[in-house]
C-alpha cells in the first residue's frame, strides 16, 4: 500500500466510455480510488453496488469514486451498464497504475501463490 500522507501517483486511463480519465484533472478535490480484481465476479459487483448505494453519502463529501481494475474497456462498459454504476470505471490492462499504486501483487489461493489485484482502496 501507499503511505499516508504519500502522493496520488497521476494516471490517465480509459473510462467504461473509452473516454480519457486523468487523476490531474481532479486535483484540489478529494477521490476514492477503488481497486478490484475483476469486473462482473460475485465480490467486486457487491462492492460496486455499496459504493453505488453510497454516492450520494460521498457526494455530500465532496468525494468522487474511480474504480480500476486490469478489465477491457468493453468489460467495463459491462460491468457499469449491468450495475447502473453513477461512477467511473478505468481499465489498466498495462497494470501500470495497478503497480504503481501497489494494488498489483502476491495472493494465495487454495495454497497457490500467484500475482493480481489486490483490493486496496484509497482516499486522495
Amino acid at each position: 500500500m501507499l503511505k499516508v500522507g504519500q502522493k496520488a501517483p497521476l494516471f490517465v486511463l480509459k473510462n467504461q466510455n473509452d473516454k480519457d480519465i486523468s487523476l490531474a484533472n481532479l486535483i484540489g478535490s478529494k477521490v476514492f480510488i477503488w481497486f478490484f480484481p475483476r469486473a462482473s465476479t460475485s465480490g467486486c459487483t457487491k462492492e460496486g453496488i455499496g459504493l453505488n448505494d453510497q454516492i450520494n453519502v460521498f457526494k455530500k463529501k465532496n468525494i468522487s469514486i474511480i474504480g480500476i481494475s486490469k478489465d477491457s474497456v468493453k468489460a467495463q462498459k459491462n460491468f457499469c451498464s449491468k450495475n447502473s454504476f453513477k461512477f467511473d470505471i478505468l481499465s489498466d490492462v498495462e497494470l501500470k497504475v495497478l503497480k504503481a499504486y501497489k494494488a498489483w501483487g502476491l495472493k494465495k489461493m487454495y495454497g497457490k501463490e500467484y500475482e493480481g489485484i489486490l483490493r486496496i482502496s484509497y482516499l486522495s
